[in-house]
């Protein structure tokens, strides 16, 4: 079947557009300033002659946490400076009607619900310690940093994170412990872990009564089917084929809804277009729906590289992905066959 050329996405107005850089802008400088919506102390730790500074709190459900915040220097102090100084309040109030202000202007936003999950794991760490959105929440913020809005469905029940496991070193102290089963368990959401691994918090978790609440957490597949413990992280890990090639060049972005906003880690645009084109075929028959939407956001992603004259962009992140071996070749023209068989006008975005 051939679906007309009719755009994937239309230009967010100039209004959004800068409600978004701005909103942007302000949710880095919360960032810094995260632990001024919580209660709590910062205190320092010498780990192999050097000072790191971590921040102590009491959640929600009344444990007392510690946070990593940075190793001793001026950023962190200016944090510290910030959050013993007047205004931070207003900062959070100001970054909230930002937020507010992007959603009613038309930028694409997330359930209230899903936000929630999103900003409590990037409280936790997650981001800073590597980790990135992707999936449908991925799409829909590429779509602001665009500067656009998709057309079509971009709903999505899934909450997925991923995180390159063992494949990558993060420049944080060897010993920083973070807990993501800790972050989901502190929203009282009803979440529950639906796979374990050796006794251990599984890599899905789901609410038996909200089909709307599920997260997956997935890494790169590096040759075994089970689960990935990564030290520090506090979760398992699913090993998915392929997974790695969004996780490399990764950008940043803000995720948001009418409560705030949170800055994220995401996949590079081109990347992701060319990685929904590669897993496309890896769907089984009972995902069908999952790879009809895996086509309709390379779709639309696609389009707007070429309409944006980014086709380099694009063309590079393909070659790369077909230069990695048969099996990627083979599955990516396998995508890109399905891809033009419903849009043959994004042909010129491959290579001959």
């Amino acid at each position: 079947m051939v679906t007309p050329a009719v755009p994937s996405w239309s230009e967010l107005s100039l209004g959004a557009q800068t409600s978004y850089a701005e909103l942007y802008d302000m949710a880095q400088a919360v960032e810094l300033a995260r632990f001024s919506k919580l209660r709590g102390s910062f205190h320092r730790r010498v780990i192999r002659n050097r000072t790191y500074v971590y921040f102590n709190f009491r959640d929600t459900d009344q444990r007392v946490r510690s946070a990593y915040v940075g190793p001793e220097g001026p950023r962190v102090q200016r944090l510290i400076d910030e959050f013993e100084s007047a205004g931070v309040d207003s900062r959070r109030q100001a970054l909230t009607q930002r937020a507010r202000a992007c959603v009613a202007l038309g930028c694409n936003t997330v359930l209230e619900k899903h936000f929630r999950i999103i900003d409590k794991i990037a409280l936790y760490g997650f981001f800073r310690n590597g980790g990135v959105l992707i999936g449908t929440h991925a799409f829909a913020a590429l779509g602001n940093l665009l500067g656009v809005r998709w057309r079509g469905s971009d709903t999505t029940m899934d909450v997925d994170f991923a995180h390159a496991g063992r494949n990558i070193s993060v420049a944080l102290p060897a010993s920083l412990q973070i807990s993501v089963h800790d972050a989901i368990t502190s929203l009282e959401m009803g979440l529950l872990p639906i796979r374990e691994f050796s006794g251990r918090t599984g890599s899905q978790y789901r609410n038996p009564g909200d089909p709307e609440l599920r997260i997956d957490f997935c890494t790169p597949d590096v040759g075994s089917d089970q689960a990935v413990e990564v030290p520090g992280l506090g979760i398992a890990l699913e090993p998915l084929k392929f997974m790695e090639f969004s996780l490399e060049g990764t950008t940043q972005g803000v995720m948001f809804s009418h409560s705030g906003a949170c800055v994220v880690n995401l996949p590079d645009p081109a990347r992701f277009a060319v990685h929904k084109l590669i897993i496309h075929g890896e769907r089984p028959v009972a995902e069908r729906a999952k790879s009809t939407k895996d086509l309709q956001q390379a779709a639309a992603l696609v389009e707007w590289h070429l309409d944006q004259g980014r086709e380099d962009a694009l063309q590079a992140a393909w070659l790369d992905a077909i230069g990695r071996g048969p099996g990627w070749l083979r599955r990516a023209e396998q995508g890109r066959r399905a891809l033009l068989r419903r849009h043959p006008h994004l042909g010129p975005a491959f290579p001959a």
